[in-house]
């Protein structure tokens, strides 16, 4: 598969996410939910390095992409400790848009931390994403 096909699959899995998160929230705490979730992502994803025999990559590992690994791991944390506490108390339709303003976050992120450049198409389709998410929020 291409780099876009696993993007619209993540992206499909994702609104999957939003919605099968909802229903597993309701009558549970959002911290105790998020918990049950990692724990299947855990051994999801080692199942998957061990099909896939990485394994083996893991000496490999400088201590550098280690150190940024976890820092993504708890900014991971953060994110789906913030998300279903979020869910827990809100519809879901409300939450997944303001979800989505990470678009905004990662291109100035993107732009700053790794100078990755913005077009001015880039710019404004991540403006109109966050016109959108106001729009869905608009009572």
């Amino acid at each position: 598969m291409t780099w876009w096909a696993y993007a619209f699959l993540s992206a499909l899995a994702a609104s999957a996410t939003a919605i099968l998160a909802k229903i597993g929230v309701k009558d549970v705490p959002s911290n105790l939910a998020t918990a049950v979730r990692s724990v299947v992502i855990v051994v999801f994803a080692w199942g998957m390095v061990f099909a896939a025999r990485e394994q083996r990559s893991l000496p490999a590992l400088s201590r550098r992409s280690l150190v940024f690994l976890i820092l993504s791991g708890v900014a991971t944390g953060v994110s789906w400790l913030a998300y279903f506490k979020a869910l827990e108390l809100a519809p879901v339709s409300r939450v997944a848009p303001i979800d989505k303003v990470s678009l905004a976050f990662t291109v100035l992120l993107a732009a700053v931390v790794l100078g990755e450049p913005v077009s001015w198409r880039l710019g404004l389709g991540t403006a109109m994403i966050v016109a959108g998410v106001l729009l869905t929020l608009a009572k």
